[in-house]
């Protein structure tokens, strides 16, 4: 009886020294079922469509038209919430497509997707800022580019990496292995259009957060960030258009590499 209290009292401190948890897992065919919200702000639109996907039959089409009057933000975005919380390991996968008529002659930025919560309540959020993005794709000119950011959540460290070329008009795949810390003991590696584009360890990915509370939601689609923050547009393209397909959250590569059949 005793050596059985001492067994079942190694497993319980086993347990709570344990690996950090893996996300939970999320998949979406390209419909707008399934998601916790969709984001579409001013003239933006999200819409289901069955003429253009990655796999068949359906993608998830958004759509932001500038407005030199307008001063507020362009999302065109789904999201799903809670994908993941400071400690957590996962895996995160989606398809897209840029309008083949995609400008790429200027380079302001065009977010295609993003993991953020609302941490304006979190005690370590001094500044009191509301939703704060950590991880982001976006795009500049015809590159596609990551960044790493966390730690203090109003003097942040920020780092950007360089994914690879984007070609308006084809389909293109990226998958992301996050290990989500506030020190620097995270890790990113990537896989664009199948192919590892990049691998950084020790780097911080996401924010102090002692509660371990906070769930970041992970977003896709068009934010055209580069208008609202250069408060103008670069160019004559007015009309930004893109798709997005098979979109997936979970604990391994093969769970949400999009090509996977």
């Amino acid at each position: 009886m005793y050596t059985s209290k001492i067994v079942a009292f190694a497993l319980l401190v086993q347990g709570m020294l344990a690996a950090p948890t893996t996300t939970p897992t999320f998949k979406n065919h390209g419909t707008l079922s399934g998601w916790d919200g969709v984001n579409h702000e001013h003239k933006g639109t999200v819409t289901q469509v069955s003429d253009q996907s990655y796999k068949p039959d359906t993608s998830i089409k958004v759509v932001q038209i500038y407005d030199s009057s307008y001063t507020g933000r362009y999302h065109s975005e789904v999201y799903k919430k809670d994908v993941y919380k400071v400690g957590d390991d996962g895996f995160y996968g989606f398809a897209f497509r840029l309008d083949p008529n995609w400008d790429t002659s200027h380079g302001q930025s065009y977010n295609i997707a993003q993991f953020i919560s609302n941490l304006e309540d979190s005690p370590e959020n001094t500044c009191k800022d509301n939703w704060i993005p950590s991880g982001m794709i976006w795009l500049e000119k015809d590159q596609l580019y990551i960044r790493s950011k966390g730690g203090n959540m109003c003097k942040s460290t920020l780092k950007k990496y360089k994914i690879g070329t984007v070609k308006p008009g084809q389909w293109h795949q990226v998958v992301l292995q996050a290990k989500w810390r506030s020190d620097a003991t995270g890790y990113y590696k990537v896989w664009f259009d199948g192919k590892q584009a990049l691998e950084e360890s020790n780097i911080i990915t996401t924010y102090d957060d002692s509660s371990k509370k906070y769930g970041f939601q992970f977003r896709t689609g068009l934010y055209a960030n580069g208008w609202h923050d250069d408060k103008k547009m670069e160019g004559t393209q007015g009309t930004r258009t893109l798709w997005v397909d098979e979109i997936s959250v979970g604990t391994k590569y093969e769970d949400v590499v999009p090509s996977q059949k």
